[in-house]
């Protein structure tokens, strides 16, 4: 059974969300505080967590950066700003996705499971193409994909580059291994939302950016003039094979 730590400072809010995740089948703890919630979290152990923004003790873009630092559980933010730069510190912080509030429960859920089916590994015979449309759409449903010195398995959910593993977040991993199948093709910010978030509607393009961002960092020998993860300007990104 799957755990999924709630961490906000609104009683009622945690106790709605844990009543409602136990219904679908999954354990839940609860958190208040942001310093508690990092103290509490190796113990906790959980499969995913829900973190709002504003928290007493540590405010929640600190907790997901504290949290990234030795986990690559995924991470939703619950926020009550739409400020872009309250997002973006969150998501640069290592969140993988964010949901703003007032939220609907069956959008919550959705979420989640997304997130979830993103963090197992992808089944046998089923997955993104090595030879993908310019859509982003699957030609051949492959697990494996090799493009020069970077090498990724969807089954091991290991993701290397010249035999070093990149310590890759689920959404990370996900992002670049569909960019990597498409190799050279050009795929739009709205067909990533789709095919690595799980939005059927166009959602926030900001996603796309800041973890393209973050994925640069840890692909790229110089985030600063991309040579694997490059912009296409109108468009959204392309993967340039590396060489060996």
């Amino acid at each position: 059974m799957a755990t999924i730590f709630i961490v906000d400072d609104d009683q009622a809010i945690g106790e709605m969300l844990s009543l409602v995740l136990e219904n679908e089948g999954f354990q839940t703890v609860t958190c208040t505080d942001g310093l508690r919630a990092v103290e509490m979290f190796p113990t906790v152990q959980p499969d995913l967590i829900l973190l709002d923004v504003m928290l007493p003790g540590l405010d929640g873009t600190e907790v997901a950066r504290r949290i990234r630092q030795t986990s690559n559980v995924p991470i939703i933010m619950l926020t009550a700003k739409s400020d872009t730069l309250d997002v973006v510190a969150g998501l640069e912080a290592g969140a993988d996705d964010y949901v703003p509030k007032p939220f609907k429960v069956a959008e919550l859920l959705a979420r989640i499971r997304a997130r979830f089916r993103i963090a197992r590994p992808a089944a046998e015979g089923s997955g993104a193409a090595g030879g993908a449309g310019a859509n982003g759409t699957p030609a051949e449903p492959v697990n494996h994909v090799e493009r020069g010195s970077i090498v990724i398995d969807r089954l091991e959910h290991t993701a290397t580059k010249d035999g070093k593993d990149l310590n890759l977040t689920p959404m990370e991993f996900e992002l670049l291994f569909v960019l990597a199948a498409a190799a050279g093709e050009a795929i739009s910010r709205s067909t990533l939302l789709k095919n690595v978030w799980g939005y059927e509607n166009s959602g926030d393009t900001r996603l796309v950016n800041v973890h393209v961002q973050r994925l640069r960092a840890k692909v790229e020998d110089d985030p600063e003039n991309p040579q694997i993860i490059q912009t296409v300007r109108g468009i959204g990104y392309k993967f340039v094979t590396p060489e060996s």
